[in-house]
């Protein structure tokens, strides 16, 4: 069991090195006061940016990638309990921990980001084919409505439905996915609460269009 844990708080630790915290250190920048006040790409890109959200993005993503390959050697590598060995339940598990920890990132007084992109470094590692229909479906919403936020919540419903529809054509996913999915998908319209808010009165900002004054 100690192992386990170990696990799970190494996960949650590498989630929380925020990339724009980080960066923005570098440069003597704290994003969160700037903006819309997250420590996301976005709101990177909106500050400071293509370059250092690109840098952001890299790091984000590829810490959630990180976080479930490290899930997966471990079970590799370790005697784990039987129940722990089931397919994906170890990735899944850190994948969401390095979740939490970007969204609550103990070096950073708990205020992070909101979880999107390490979400997506986790299910390149364990579903690269979920993870492109995802990337599909986050450019289509955003060409059809230019607003980033949105198109991330759709995007992650898109996620336990894209397992759904493989499901139905013959391609079962483990339970653990599954589980992770819907996860991920009610954590991602909690972080992105505001956005929609933002966004039903007409104040959310869309690419290429300022807001509207409330």
């Amino acid at each position: 069991m100690a192992l386990l844990i170990a696990q799970l708080i190494v996960a949650y630790l590498l989630g929380s090195i925020s990339g724009s915290l980080v960066l923005g250190r570098l440069r003597g920048v704290d994003i969160r006061t700037q903006g819309s006040g997250n420590a996301g790409g976005t709101n990177a890109l909106r500050v400071a940016g293509w370059r250092f959200a690109l840098g952001v993005v890299v790091i984000d993503v590829g810490k959630g990638a990180l976080a479930a390959w490290l899930g997966a050697v471990a079970i590799a590598g370790f005697a784990a309990p039987a129940w722990w060995s089931a397919p994906l339940l170890a990735p899944c598990a850190c994948g969401f921990a390095a979740v939490l920890g970007h969204c609550w990132p103990v070096y950073f007084g708990f205020r992070g980001g909101k979880g999107a992109g390490t979400a997506v470094g986790a299910v390149l590692v364990m579903a690269p084919l979920v993870a492109g229909l995802m990337f599909t479906v986050w450019v289509a919403v955003i060409a059809a409505f230019r607003y980033v936020g949105f198109a991330t919540v759709i995007a992650a419903l898109a996620f336990p439905l894209s397992l759904w529809l493989l499901d139905r054509l013959g391609h079962p996913h483990p339970q653990a996915l599954g589980t992770f999915a819907l996860a991920i998908a009610a954590l991602i319209l909690f972080t992105h609460r505001a956005n929609l808010r933002r966004m039903a009165r007409g104040e959310e900002p869309r690419i290429g269009r300022a807001a509207r004054s409330p």
